[in-house]
């Protein structure tokens, strides 16, 4: 296992996507477990879905705030393209660790809107980069996606598998990330680790995943569609899984030494962070209709069966996504490990609650 490197304890963190799904479980997780810790949290609180789940995420990490007056939550609304606004937050904050978690997310919606893409994931991403050139930071870590392997034959998907084959613009973009941190770990030093997300689902999470959509169009009677006429696998990894694994992996910057030609060699690492156990999706669907029933969401004597429909496969997107966690594993003692049931639980009961149903 690495030894820890960097204490976060008494550090100033940025967190970008503060009010998305992983950035605000990431940020009330380190309020939780870090001592005099200062969080500035940057989101631009965009419509690509429902905003009041993302008001109510920001409500939840102030009322936690509250309960650890030695630690300070700051929250700046604002977009990471925005090259000023990244420059005064670095000059301002002073950020020792950043965490980017901001970005368009989602395959289909990039077939649609590409310029959300480009805008988020990759000038957002430059002037981060370009931040902690100027403003150096003891670790950088940003996310990936799962979705940079493509339709890779093999499984399970390695770090050391070649990613050159993208199938939607946002798993290019995602590659983007990769090959301009690499750039500028080498340039200028700068430790970054990417961190490779698979299907990441769980309470407030995003309205535009499948678990989630399924859930609203069968409360309002609606068919839900599953894709390639259910023969799909996803490795779903349950959102607590994935923070742990981020909290981890920002205390181990990659070390930065010195190649035989005497330049750096770039402190530059990428992990995978997925549950290892792909899901059919047809078993997936099962499962979510029998905890929305436990929940209460839905009614006992639901007809699933009328409401399900087998469609083929849509651009974009891959028949398996499964992780090889070994890397992870070896290197913090940490493998996600959360059952699909328990997970779809939590969410059942959150959205119950959230919806009133």
């Amino acid at each position: 296992m690495l030894t820890p490197n960097v204490n976060l304890n008494g550090k100033t963190i940025l967190v970008t996507g503060a009010a998305g799904f992983i950035g605000a479980n990431l940020v009330m997780e380190l309020l939780r477990t870090t001592e005099k810790v200062h969080i500035v949290g940057l989101d631009s609180v965009n419509d690509y879905y429902d905003v009041s789940i993302k008001h109510w995420r920001l409500e939840e990490i102030e009322k936690l705030a509250d309960k650890y007056p030695e630690s300070k939550w700051t929250f700046v609304k604002g977009n990471i393209a925005d090259k000023a606004l990244i420059e005064d937050c670095f000059t301002k904050y002073g950020f020792q660790v950043v965490v980017n978690l901001a970005a368009q997310a989602g395959v289909r919606y990039s077939i649609t809107n590409p310029d959300a893409y480009i805008e988020a994931n990759l000038i957002g991403f430059y002037n981060i980069l370009e931040a902690c050139r100027n403003y150096p930071v003891e670790h950088l870590v940003y996310a990936s996606s799962s979705s940079v392997y493509g339709s890779n034959k093999k499984v399970p998907y390695s770090t050391d598998d070649k990613v050159d084959n993208p199938v939607s613009l946002y798993a290019a973009t995602k590659k983007s990330n990769e090959l301009l941190a690499h750039a500028y770990s080498k340039l200028y030093n700068i430790p970054s680790t990417g961190l490779r997300f698979f299907t990441v689902y769980g309470p407030a999470g995003r309205p535009d995943m499948a678990y989630f959509g399924f859930t609203n169009k069968l409360l309002k009677g609606e068919t839900i569609q599953i894709f390639n006429f259910g023969n799909c696998k996803r490795d779903f990894t349950f959102v607590d899984d994935i923070v742990e694994g981020v909290k981890r992996v920002l205390q181990h910057a990659p070390e930065k030494k010195l190649g035989e030609d005497g330049l750096p060699v770039p402190p530059y690492r990428v992990y995978n962070i997925g549950n290892s156990n792909p899901e059919n999706l047809l078993d997936f669907v099962d499962i979510l209709q029998q905890e929305l029933v436990a929940a209460g969401v839905l009614p006992e004597d639901y007809d699933f069966d009328a409401h399900k429909e087998l469609v083929p496969m849509q651009p974009g997107d891959v028949p398996v996504t499964f992780a090889d966690t070994t890397p992870l594993e070896r290197d913090f003692g940490f493998k996600p490990n959360t059952p699909l049931r328990e997970g779809l639980r939590k969410f059942a009961k959150w959205y119950k609650e959230f919806y009133k149903v």
